[in-house]
This record gives structure tokens, C-alpha cells and sequence, in this order.
């Protein structure tokens, strides 16, 4: 439902026009220190209103830390932290309530919770509540250190120079998509269990968690399928398990196998657009021409790197607890 994870597990609360959104954590070591400091990069990178083609809207999103910590360290209790809604405009999805937004979750959301739900900016399903993930992907990143997580924009609308793809939407008043990469590099031979709980299996999870992703692909991905197995086979070259090659991105069997683990994902164009649409009222149960108004990311995968990396760092916490390589109570 909302929480993912075994031995690091991650529970996401809130609302996008509530009172606040957050996230509890369980499993984190006791004797982490964590300050205020360690989220502020993180949460910076996550925000929109600082590049172009996001959405104006601005929150501090100071993280307010309501338990697990004590003296600046962690205590080993569920970590419960909350981030304030202050700058929302619930007036503008009042009016639109009897016409679901093509592309958002408001009419499943609607038929699968009888009308209770809080449809105000997408409530429950909104990106905003990513917040939450990447306060949990810092607390993450700095348990698995000096492993380095790191996600980059490859493409926008299909085009490598940024700008020219951004300016593609701009020209056509319309929202686009884009593919995002992460790298990881520094894990160790062997995390990972297969069938169901394979390296790529626990990401993949993850990933979908992520508002507006629509594909992944590891190492070569789909490219793998016009190649020759002789082609796509990485050679390997000593006892650590480097290889020539890594079409497999760093995975074998499920099993991380010592090389930079890299995927990609691909985001959809954001749903809310400026365009004319064609979608249900269902109080007349007529059809109607619908315009999306409000604050909305031109592009949403100008914000995804950072909470791309945070839900990596996720499953690779609870991994690396597993396996034992991470203690639950820190010296």
C-alpha cells in the first residue's frame, strides 16, 4: 500500500493540499547522526519554481523531525518526518471537481474510494508527496556512503540538448517528457536474491513510485534484443568480477556483480497541460472540452534525478541490512 521495504522500511503520509506530507522510516541504525543540514541539498534539487519549465509553486519544505531522534542521532525508533503545506490554491481543483484531469489519477482515485478521497492538487497521488522520498533517500544515501548514487537527465522530448527539447514544449504550449539515467557505483559482489527479490525486481518496485514513470531498462535494456549473445555477454577480466564491458549494468542473476550498476527510466509528458482536452463530466455524463488550470511542471522530469536517486538508495539500504553490511546500531 504505502510502504516499501523489508528491513529499511518506508512509509509515505499525506496529502498534496494538507497539512503537511512526510515520511516514517523503520530501520534506520541507531547512532546515525542526522542534522538539518544533511537535507537541504537534496530538497533544493527536488523543488520547483528554480528552473525553468517547473511549476511556480514554492514550500520551504523544512524537514520537521517529529521522532527517532534524539541529540542529533537517530534512536532506532521509526524516524517520522513531516514537511508543511503552506502555498496551496485548493480553490483551483473545486472547480474542476465533476471533470477528472485526463492523465491523473482523479477518476480511479474517485470509483476506488467512494468519493472520500481528497482530490485537492491530486491529493494522496501527487508528486508532491516525492518530498518524503528523497528526505528518506538522504537518510539512505548517508547509510550507504561512500557508495555515490547519482541520476542525470539524458534527453528531453527525444532531443540530448536540454534547452532545445524544453523549448519544444514552450513552442507548442504543451507539456513534454524525458529520460532519466542513475548510475551507482562502490556496491559490493552479491546483493540481491532471486526470483522475485532480484536487484532489478526491488528497483523496478520502487521506481513506479515515482509519479509519471512509464520505463525502465537496465544496462543495454531493450537494445539487448538486436544484439548477438557473444555481443552482449561482458567478459570478465579478474577475481573482483570487473568486466570489459557492462551491457548487464552491474547486474547477473538478480545479484549485483561488483560493476557501476546504471538504468534509465523514461517520464511521461506531464499530464497536466494547457491544451484543450476532450474528457467526462460525470455529473451531466457528457463529454466536454477541458483545460487543465492551475501551477504545473512544463516538464516533470526536470525534477526526477534527485528523487530517482532517493528510492535507489532505498532498496539498496535495506539490501545492504540484509546482507549484513549495514549494522543496525552504529558505533
Amino acid at each position: 500500500m504505502n510502504s516499501f521495504g523489508r528491513n529499511f522500511r518506508v512509509s509515505i503520509v499525506g496529502e498534496s493540499h494538507g497539512p503537511a506530507v512526510g515520511v516514517i522510516i523503520d530501520g534506520v541504525p541507531s547512532g546515525l547522526p542526522l542534522a538539518l543540514e544533511d537535507f537541504h541539498i537534496d530538497i533544493e534539487r527536488r523543488k520547483g519554481g528554480t528552473q525553468k519549465g517547473t511549476t511556480p509553486r514554492k514550500e520551504d519544505d523544512l524537514p520537521l523531525f517529529q521522532t527517532g531522534l534524539f541529540n542529533g542521532k537517530a534512536t532506532g525508533a521509526p524516524l517520522t518526518i513531516l514537511f508543511e503545506n503552506k502555498n496551496t490554491r485548493s480553490g483551483d481543483y473545486e472547480k474542476q471537481r465533476a471533470v477528472p484531469r485526463p492523465g491523473h489519477a482523479d477518476f480511479v482515485a474517485h470509483k476506488k474510494f467512494g468519493g472520500f478521497e481528497d482530490f485537492r492538487g491530486g491529493g494522496h497521488f501527487s508528486g508532491r508527496l516525492t518530498v518524503g522520498l528523497v528526505a528518506a533517500g538522504v537518510v539512505a544515501k548517508k547509510m550507504l556512503n561512500p557508495i555515490t548514487v547519482a541520476a542525470t537527465i539524458l534527453e528531453i522530448g527525444g532531443e540530448a540538448d536540454l534547452e532545445k527539447g524544453l523549448q519544444k514544449a514552450i513552442d507548442a504550449k504543451d507539456s513534454i517528457g524525458g529520460i532519466v539515467e542513475c548510475r551507482v557505483s562502490g556496491l559490493p559482489i552479491g546483493l540481491g536474491e532471486p526470483f522475485f527479490d532480484s536487484v532489478e525486481s526491488l528497483i523496478s518496485h520502487a521506481v513506479f513510485a515515482i509519479p509519471a514513470v512509464r520505463g525502465i531498462e537496465f544496462g543495454t535494456g531493450f537494445a539487448a534484443a538486436r544484439m548477438f549473445g557473444v555481443e552482449h555477454n561482458d567478459a570478465i577480466e579478474d577475481s573482483k568480477g570487473k568486466t570489459r564491458t557492462n551491457h548487464a549494468g552491474g547486474i547477473v542473476g538478480g545479484i549485483t556483480n561488483g560493476n557501476e550498476l546504471i538504468f534509465r527510466i523514461a517520464i511521461k509528458p506531464t499530464s497536466s497541460t494547457p491544451k484543450e482536452q476532450l474528457t467526462l463530466n460525470w455529473e451531466t455524463g457528457e463529454q466536454e472540452t477541458f483545460s487543465v488550470k492551475g501551477r504545473h511542471d512544463l516538464c516533470i522530469a526536470l525534477r526526477v534525478p534527485v528523487v530517482l536517486e532517493a528510492v535507489t538508495a532505498i532498496v539498496l539500504a535495506d539490501l545492504m541490512i540484509q546482507s549484513g553490511q549495514i549494522s543496525r546500531v552504529l558505533p
